[in-house]
């Protein structure tokens, strides 16, 4: 029993099978287009080289915007319970890739319509094919009386909140309170990575996220907003005992709330064995 795992619709070890597609193919097109700027200034062709600075421009927004796109499409994989991203952006640069093909083959080239109108399809079609379409659908599942969309608010606030607590520890220059806070964080990001995995447990955890969580933030804020050199030994040793304290309650946290995963498994497989039985 104790080796069994709960049944998930997405479950975390899934999360490693997506790839984060890199979006560095793109910027492959600036290389001609810069050897071409700067053949037109050598040859002083104004017009070439304002017409080659903005293909340049097109395909540099094209790949940012698509670099973008495939950093939102890698969270909204490796994210249990989420929504699918507002802005279209794989989209866009897909759009746009077809329009800077159109631009660069039609007025930097000197090319046909025709012919720049069939590599821009072509072009926009690649794209789709190779890097696909955006994410449509909100992993949003039936989690009971809890409100999805709150669900994913307050688990997004409290990773906020961890990032902004890692961006004042990268401050602090004691090794042994720069230690402390990095396990303290870690262990609150896997409490974090629990609930997403079973959101029904945010009802009896939400208080411990929002009065550790915000605990931690306040004291590193405090710590970094005063020069490290006039903090006294005991208020770094007060501070340390904190962070131990925090660090046994984010353990016995984690414990409970797979605990209690174990629990709803038990359960569920004692209802499917009466059920078999009837």
């Amino acid at each position: 029993m104790s080796k069994a795992k709960r049944y998930q619709p997405f479950h975390p070890k899934k999360k490693n099978r997506f790839k984060h597609r890199q979006g560095n193919f793109l910027y492959l097109f600036l290389a001609p287009l810069f050897l071409a700027i700067i053949l037109a200034l050598l040859q002083r062709d104004i017009v070439s080289f304002i017409s080659n600075i903005i293909a340049f421009g097109l395909f540099f927004a094209t790949a940012k915007i698509n670099t973008i796109g495939l950093s939102n499409e890698y969270e909204y994989h490796t994210k249990t319970l989420t929504k699918a991203p507002k802005t279209p952006f794989k989209t866009i640069a897909a759009i746009l890739l077809g329009l800077s093909t159109l631009f660069t083959s039609t007025v930097a080239g000197e090319g046909s319509i025709l012919t720049g109108t069939f590599l821009a399809i072509v072009s926009t079609i690649g794209y789709y094919l190779y890097y696909g379409t955006d994410p449509r659908e909100d992993k949003i599942d039936n989690i009971g009386d809890i409100s999805a969309q709150f669900v994913i608010e307050t688990l997004s606030e409290a990773r906020a909140k961890l990032s902004s607590i890692e961006t004042n520890i990268s401050y602090i220059t004691d090794k042994k309170l720069y230690s402390e806070l990095k396990i303290a964080t870690n262990k609150g990001y896997e409490i974090i990575d629990t609930i997403e995995e079973d959101p029904k447990d945010l009802r009896v955890a939400r208080k411990f996220i929002i009065v550790y969580i915000d605990g931690i933030k306040k004291v590193t804020q405090s710590y970094t907003s005063i020069d490290e050199e006039e903090i006294t030994d005991e208020t770094k040793e007060k501070l340390s005992n904190l962070l131990l304290d925090i660090e046994e309650r984010f353990e016995k946290e984690i414990k409970r709330l797979k605990k209690n995963n174990q629990f709803d498994l038990d359960v569920n497989i004692e209802v499917l064995q009466k059920q078999i039985k009837n």
